[in-house]
């Protein structure tokens, strides 16, 4: 059994060296494995054979040191580990504002796209408006024009019927007066020569 006094006393360097990065916060371990190799027991009557408890102490100085390397390994592994954990939780942050601003974007593209559209789709139907409206004015135009041309055919088609009808009574007035006056006379055939070069004309 280790004594009492030894049990109390302050750590040695080698203590102090097994605590240093094995040992979690908080919690302090007063022997290390040097300790335990080291340890020099009183004498004592009817006491435990020496051997044995030095071959005892040996062995357990074994197992704690394996133990405490087995700590420390296990230590650096969840190190790395926290660290791996770290670099993916930031990637993972770097991951979501990318998408989170790529979202962000596409919905402004897409929104822009949609403005843009319904844009060129009022300026298309304000140009159709126009051109419709256009188009129906040269119509009306048209529509005018074309009964102002027939008022003005049916205007000359009334005066030539009755230009033509005058220059018909006039010519069998003539022909009336030829035939009374059997040709003789000279007025007569002047004004006969006059009518017909108007009907000719």
């Amino acid at each position: 059994m280790a004594d009492l006094n030894t049990l109390d006393a302050p750590l040695t360097g080698s203590t102090a060296a097994a605590h240093a990065g094995s040992l979690p916060p908080g919690r302090v371990m007063r022997i290390a494995p040097l300790d335990l190799r080291q340890q020099k027991f009183k004498t004592a009557y009817r006491g435990f054979d020496k051997t044995e408890v030095v071959a005892f102490l040996t062995e357990a100085a074994d197992d704690y040191e394996h133990a405490l390397r087995e700590i420390d390994r296990l230590r650096q592994d969840l190190g790395r580990m926290e660290a791996l954990l770290a670099d993916h939780r930031e990637r993972e942050v770097t991951l979501r504002n990318t998408l989170t601003t790529a979202q962000k974007l596409s919905d402004e593209l897409k929104e822009a796209a949609h403005n843009e559209a319904k844009m060129i789709v009022r300026e298309a139907q304000g140009r159709g408006d126009l051109l419709l409206q256009q188009a129906q004015a040269r119509s009306h135009q048209i529509e005018r024009d074309i009964a102002e041309l027939r008022l003005r055919r049916r205007g000359v088609e009334g005066s030539l019927e009755s230009s033509i009808q005058a220059l018909y009574h006039a010519l069998e007035f003539i022909r009336e007066q030829d035939a009374g006056n059997d040709g003789r006379n000279a007025e007569g055939r002047v004004l006969k020569a006059e009518v017909r070069e108007q009907v000719r004309s």
